[in-house]
């Protein structure tokens, strides 16, 4: 069987502990176990000390932390207006390129249009002159 040896720690502890309030307090039991409450009470305002300026900063990170989550949202807002923007951009530019395309390709074709009508009557009139037509 094992023993735990935490209370052989825990007394070894505490009798350092007097131990050191004896020596500080020159051998004097009273004036040693007043040296220990006063210590004590010390101990105890500066934890109750520290968890006021735990809360406080708890407090400051909540804050920091709030305005950065803020912050990103505005930046990601704003980028997917900016993301609009250039869609509609881009959207505006491909119907005007459509558009020119379109145009150009118009006139392509009725130029060629206008080259094969000519052709065709100028052959029709080369085919009508060996059949004695006009």
């Amino acid at each position: 069987m094992s023993k735990s040896r935490l209370p052989l720690y825990l007394g070894l502890g505490i009798a350092g502990a007097g131990g050191y309030y004896l020596y500080n307090s020159g051998g004097d039991a009273n004036a040693a176990a007043k040296r220990a409450k006063a210590d004590a009470k010390s101990a105890r305002k500066q934890l109750h000390r520290g968890g006021e300026d735990a809360k406080d900063a708890g407090q400051q990170a909540s804050n920091y932390i709030d305005e950065t989550v803020q912050a990103a949202r505005d930046k990601a807002r704003q980028g997917t207006d900016d993301l609009k923007d250039q869609a509609k951009e881009g959207i505006d530019r491909i119907d005007q390129v459509r558009q020119d395309t379109a145009r150009n390709l118009g006139t392509s074709v009725d130029q060629l249009d206008r080259k094969i009508e000519d052709k065709a009557s100028e052959a029709k009139k080369n085919v009508g002159g060996w059949f004695g037509g006009k």
